[in-house]
């Protein structure tokens, strides 16, 4: 066993239940992000502008006008895919996969969090 606790266990009937699994293509809406974590963790992020599909309920911006694309902050972890991602530029069409993850931390006196999709594989497609 690997220290994890029995009460930390999903069950495997129950966890083939759920699935957390995000697949996106858009395009990068600014040059990837690299930067060290005061862990001393590297860590790439990048923004990706994803164009939503015609026809399906939209939200609206803060102009009332309805939004027709999402802005989605992705986050890579893996060395290679952090080499791969910091050539790429602003307008280059790319897919990535991976998971959902909400992220927490303290600031202002506050407890603050926002969800990003932790990339497990990514891909540029190449220049319009």
């Amino acid at each position: 066993m690997t220290g994890d606790s029995q009460e930390n266990r999903v069950p495997q009937q129950e966890a083939a239940l759920h699935l957390n699994e995000v697949q996106l293509r858009g395009r990068l809406s600014a040059v990837p992000e690299a930067r060290a974590l005061p862990s001393g963790d590297m860590v790439v992020t990048l923004r990706l502008v994803v164009p939503r599909v015609p026809g399906r309920r939209r939200g609206t911006t803060g102009t009332g006008r309805s939004a027709t694309v999402d802005t989605i902050d992705c986050t890579l972890w893996r060395a290679d895919l952090r080499r791969r991602a910091v050539r790429w530029g602003p307008g280059d069409q790319v897919v990535v996969s991976g998971s959902l993850r909400r992220r927490f931390w303290r600031g202002q006196g506050q407890t603050r969090s926002r969800y990003d999709v932790e990339v497990v594989t990514a891909r540029r497609e190449g220049r319009a």
